[in-house]
């Protein structure tokens, strides 16, 4: 009988508020399902038929699982889930039900789904009643068993379940669950799959049902897989009779088990033997036409599902591989910094991704810090990442400032052949000072954890994802200035961190910030909690987890040596560089001239930015000597030499050059090809 029933229920829109009467007299119980709350409301008739009593029903579908058997709940979950995606609008089935003594009782529900304007479902509402008498020996009860028979024969029931399985061992748990052999009344299962010649027995139960050296057997061995194998052409067994004298070495292993006849498919697939299954039976006696049938359609429906497992499989190792060894090896040491990494692979679900991380040392003190995921969860995802680090890493060792080496990044990888893009950050600490320069290339904000155990979300400006700031030429990388005390830890990380089922970027980097607030104190423990947390949350990405721990402040190196770009119109980027060099001048010992350092600066970087037409690089460094010197640097495209002049009593330009000249022990202008340099530099206690 076909599950959809004709005809349609009015009800009213604020049912139950005002149940109908008239589904009580006629002895039909009524739900209202709200899908956004997940609650279904069930009259008491409705309760009746499910043999509940009201306490027992706590307003969750969930409530009647002891009630429906698993392949009736299955069918009818899917049915739902059809007409929900589908735009029906009422859908109708008939199941069964376990009452309290343990019977059996048909019954037939009715249901309804209101949508909004945008036809999205948000309620289902209907009807459920004991139809055991109607069905009872009709033609609907023919037609209806027939159907239940193909529906829950292990055909259909394991192609569907066979649909989830990912790997081998997907495939192997799902045709040893205990309900898919009670199906096929089968009391055994073994399965073998083809490798060098040989069968591998990859499964076999129940407990004890194994023979020994049955492990591993020549395709030429007188094993029924083996002949199955051979033949590509199934193969039953009548009797126990009909086993002992066809297999001798085997049934004298398994006589103990009570089997009287079993069956045996060839696997294959693309027209190629894969392995061989087996069913083994007690009590049965030979295999109907359809039997058979069915038997053979299982094995084909196994087959496929296998291919698909290894092909999956073989990928998944490839691409982990590939990623493994684009990774780096060790990560290195770095004075003044604890470090901790860790790479998470998504091996439920999805394929390998292109997430990475990596540590660059830099002169000076400084360390290069990079977190990105490329594009994609494949080997050339893996490929792309593996370039992007490698180029990262040089752009950064070449000592370009932050904001160039995400540009250059972005850059090559426009020009490589691929259509992937990345998201990225770059950090550059200065672990003398203190001062990260953050970088984001449409990746997520690192958190910063204090001290104390306080954890905060670093907000900074970002540009475009690597790739696309070239196509669209948008190659500005905004700086964010970020100082580190010392015992603070900064943590990058990629978006299958924060990103899980069910929740939003928000929520998730909540929920994260409050794990690193509450985690160990250990580097290495923490990044092991985190990624523990996104397998016990359910977060079906990669992940790759960065932590930069900062040490006590060290002795300062001869060379330290900070650098930013700063913008025309660009005032977030003159307060970073200003941050900067405060912070600067106080970890190198110049705190007693800090104002005076600051206000040169500013002025040489002002006079840039007002009398030129691109931006300004402003470095700031500690140079060895007989004496200790602090100097700036603030580069311009501009070949135009500044002068002193005076600005006169009431002028508001014209001073800066004037108060370089007072505050520094000395300046200068340097040409540098295309453009200039203006410096200055002051004398700082000898550490």
């Amino acid at each position: 009988m076909d599950d959809r029933v004709a005809g349609a229920l009015s009800l009213p829109d604020d049912w139950p508020a005002r149940p109908d009467l008239s589904l009580a007299l006629n002895r039909m119980g009524s739900f209202d399902w709200d899908l956004d709350t997940g609650l279904m409301h069930m009259d008491r008739t409705a309760l009746d038929v499910f043999d509940l009593t009201p306490d027992e029903y706590d307003g969750r579908p969930a409530s009647l699982a002891p009630r429906v058997p698993t392949d009736e709940a299955q069918r009818l979950d899917a049915l739902v889930s059809h007409a929900l995606k589908s735009g029906r609008t009422d859908y109708g089935a008939y199941f069964r039900v376990q009452r309290r003594d343990g019977t059996l009782r048909w019954t037939h529900t009715q249901g309804f789904v209101r949508r909004d304007g945008s036809g999205r479902p948000r309620r289902i509402i209907g009807i459920v009643r004991d139809a055991t008498q109607e069905l009872a020996d009709s033609t609907a009860r023919r037609e209806l068993d027939e159907e239940r028979r193909r529906r829950t024969s292990l055909v259909e029931g394991t192609t569907a379940a066979l649909a989830h399985a990912r790997t081998v061992k997907d495939v192997i748990a799902v045709l040893k669950n205990s309900q898919g052999l009670a199906h096929l009344g089968a009391t055994s299962l073994v399965m073998g799959l083809l490798e060098s010649g040989r069968i591998h027995l990859v499964a076999d139960g129940p407990e004890g049902a194994y023979v020994p050296g049955t492990r591993y057997t020549r395709v030429d061995e007188q094993y029924p897989m083996s002949e199955v194998v051979r033949t590509l052409s199934p193969r039953f067994i009548e009797s126990a009779e009909d086993f002992a004298a066809s297999y001798p070495i085997l049934w004298r292993n398994i006589s103990h088990l009570g089997i009287t006849s079993a069956a045996y498919m060839p696997l294959i697939a693309q027209a190629r033997p894969i392995g061989a299954l087996g069913l083994l039976y007690r009590d049965k006696d030979g295999f109907t036409a359809d039997e058979r049938n069915l038997l053979m359609a299982l094995g084909t429906s196994i087959a496929q599902s296998l291919q698909r497992a290894m092909l999956y499989e073989q990928e998944h190792d490839l691409a982990e591989g590939l990623q493994q060894a684009m990774l780096p090896r060790r990560i290195p040491s770095v004075p003044g910094a604890q470090v901790a990494v860790r790479y998470r692979s998504a091996r439920l679900g999805r394929d390998i991704g292109g997430d990475w991380y990596d540590l660059i040392p830099l002169p000076g003190g400084r360390v290069g810090a990079v977190i990105g995921d490329v594009q994609g969860h494949d080997t050339h995802a893996a490929a792309v990442m593996g370039q992007l680090r490698i180029v990262l890493r040089a752009y950064a060792a070449e000592g370009h400032s932050p904001a160039t080496v995400m540009a250059r990044a972005s850059v090559f990888l426009h020009e490589l052949d691929t259509d992937r893009f990345a998201t990225c950050t770059y950090a550059e600490a200065d672990l003398t000072t203190g001062v990260v320069q953050v970088v984001r290339a449409g990746h997520v904000d690192p958190v910063v954890r204090d001290v104390d155990g306080s954890c905060r979300r670093v907000v900074s400006e970002g540009g475009l994802p690597l790739g696309l700031s070239a196509e669209f030429g948008r190659l500005e990388y905004p700086v964010s200035t970020v100082e580190l005390d010392p015992g603070q830890t900064m943590i990058l990380f990629t978006d299958g961190l924060v990103e899980l089922p069910g929740s939003d970027l928000d929520e998730g980097m909540q929920r994260l910030t409050a794990l690193v607030a509450n985690g160990p104190q250990d580097l290495q423990k923490l990044a092991d909690q985190l990624c523990d947390a996104v397998d016990g949350s359910g977060g079906q990405d990669d992940v790759a987890v960065l932590l930069l721990r900062r040490r006590a402040a060290h002795a300062p190196q001869p060379g330290g040596r900070l650098q930013q770009h700063v913008a025309q119109n660009d005032p977030e980027a003159l307060s970073s560089s200003r941050h900067m060099i405060r912070a600067a001048v106080r970890a190198w010992g110049a705190k007693d001239r800090a104002d005076e350092i600051e206000l040169a600066a500013d002025e040489l970087i002002t006079n840039a930015l007002m009398h030129t037409d691109g931006g300004a690089v402003v470095t700031i460094r500690v140079l060895a000597g007989t004496e200790r010197r602090l100097r700036v640097d603030v580069e311009d495209r501009s070949s135009a030499l500044p002068r002193r002049r005076d600005a006169g009593e009431d002028g508001v330009s014209g001073r800066g050059l004037m108060l370089v000249d007072r505050l520094a022990d000395v300046w200068g202008v340097e040409s540098r090809g295309s453009g200039k340099c203006v410096w200055c530099e002051f004398l700082i206690p000898t550490r």
